[in-house]
């Protein structure tokens, strides 16, 4: 009797284990794959098509968002900003550190990525997930 509840808790216990991770089992390795977050209107059953989804509203977002400071404009000032994100468990931007050195154009980069909208956040074994994402902003004036 004693063998039996043995057996049978261990099974349990490994049932709720595998139901809890999912991915592929590989010598000894267990990948799961990591789901884009889900931009508003690219929900859809397939993840590489939310993932495509998402990173052509990113960059259509950051495009029709873009302003070029009008004082860094005038001094002709030009450098490459790159913003780190993250797309937060609740679905929300935080963000992680803005490169570059002109602080009116960091704080304009920064502003762009703020502008984006919640969404329902990336997925890993079934569970919210954080995930970081990373966007050049070049500014140049063509003076």
């Amino acid at each position: 009797m004693k063998y039996l509840f043995l057996v049978l808790c261990f099974t349990f216990s490994f049932t709720g284990i595998a139901q809890e991770t999912w991915g592929n089992v590989d010598k000894n390795k267990i990948s799961m794959k990591e789901i884009a977050p889900v931009w508003p209107g690219c929900e859809s059953n397939q993840a590489a098509k939310t993932d495509a989804c998402f990173k052509q509203k990113l960059a259509q977002h950051v495009q029709s968002n873009f302003r070029y400071p009008t004082n860094a404009w005038k001094n002709n000032i030009q450098e490459r900003i790159v913003v780190t994100f993250m797309i937060n468990t609740q679905g929300e931007v935080e963000i992680k550190n803005v490169e570059g050195k002109n602080q009116e154009l960091k704080d304009e980069a920064k502003r762009n990525i703020l502008a984006i909208p919640k969404m329902k956040p990336g997925m890993l074994a079934g569970k919210p997930r954080a995930i970081e994402y990373k966007v050049p902003f070049n500014f140049k004036t063509g003076k």
